[in-house]
């Protein structure tokens, strides 16, 4: 029944890539494709998760948990980029 969630919960995260991928590329405007950015970020660290749960391997969640440290750190990076120039 785990495993069937597990790969439930997989198809929705690549749904969810596809609609960001889209939006990131087609956004009109850079607000658009900053916050696709962020959204691809989320949904790749979901990937991370949801690997983790299936190999049953603790070492990605620390993989995971840097990858959200620094995909947040590059978002607010490019947000104060777009609103003041550096």
């Amino acid at each position: 029944m785990v495993e069937i969630l597990v790969y439930l919960a997989a198809t929705l995260v690549g749904l969810a890539l596809l609609l960001a991928l889209y939006r990131f590329v087609k956004g009109p405007s850079a607000a658009d494709r900053v916050v696709a950015f962020d959204v691809l970020t989320i949904v790749g660290i979901t990937g991370i998760v949801l690997v983790a749960l299936a190999e049953g391997r603790g070492i990605y969640l620390d993989v995971a948990l840097v990858y959200a440290l620094l995909s947040f750190l590059g978002v607010i990076v490019i947000a104060r980029y777009l609103e003041r120039g550096l």
